[in-house]
C-alpha cells in the first residue's frame, strides 16, 4: 500500500510504498527528502496541503524567533523528531514569517504542537515540552498503529 506525503520543499504530492518509508523517499518533483530525522521549516502553503493531504502523521512546531521557550524547545523537538523518524514527519513554522497561520489554525500561545492525520487536526499541546515528552504525545495523539 502507498501512502501519500507532500514533499515539504515543493508541495508536491509523491505516493511512497508503506515498506519504503525507512529508505529515504525523495521526492519526484525537486528530489528533496521526504522523510528525515530533522524538523523541516515549511511554509503555510505547503503547510496547508501537507495538513489536507498527508497520511503520515504531521507534527508541526508553531514558533518564533523573540520566544525564549520556542528556541528552549527546538532541541528537544528535533531529537524526538530523529526518535520518530519513518514513522511521523517533523515542521516548523515561524508564525513571525507566516501571521495568517494564527488565524487559520487559532493560535493563541507558542510554543504551539498541532498534530494532522488523515486531512485534519488530531491533536494540540501548548507550550515547552521536553525530549521524551514529545514522542510520548504524539504516540498518544496518532495511535500505536500509525506511531511506534
Amino acid at each position: 500500500m502507498a501512502v501519500k506525503l507532500t514533499c515539504l520543499a515543493c508541495g508536491q504530492t509523491n505516493r511512497v510504498p508503506e515498506d519504503r518509508l525507512s529508505a529515504g523517499p525523495k521526492c519526484g518533483t525537486c528530489g528533496a527528502r521526504l522523510i528525515d530525522k530533522a524538523p523541516k521549516d515549511i511554509s503555510f502553503d505547503v503547510l496547508r496541503k501537507a495538513a489536507r493531504v498527508d497520511e503520515l502523521p504531521l507534527i508541526v512546531d508553531f514558533w518564533a524567533a523573540w520566544c525564549g521557550p520556542c528556541r528552549s524547545m527546538a532541541p528537544e523537538f528535533a531529537s524526538d523528531a530523529a526518535t520518530l523518524s519513518g514513522q511521523a514527519r517533523f515542521a516548523q513554522l515561524d508564525t513571525e514569517a507566516n501571521p495568517q497561520a494564527s488565524g487559520t489554525y487559532g493560535i493563541r500561545g507558542i510554543p504551539l504542537l498541532i498534530a494532522f492525520r488523515a486531512g485534519g487536526e488530531a491533536g494540540r499541546q501548548t507550550g515547552e515540552m521536553p525530549a521524551g515528552k514529545i514522542t510520548d504525545w504524539v504516540k498518544r495523539i496518532a495511535g500505536k498503529s500509525s506511531v511506534g
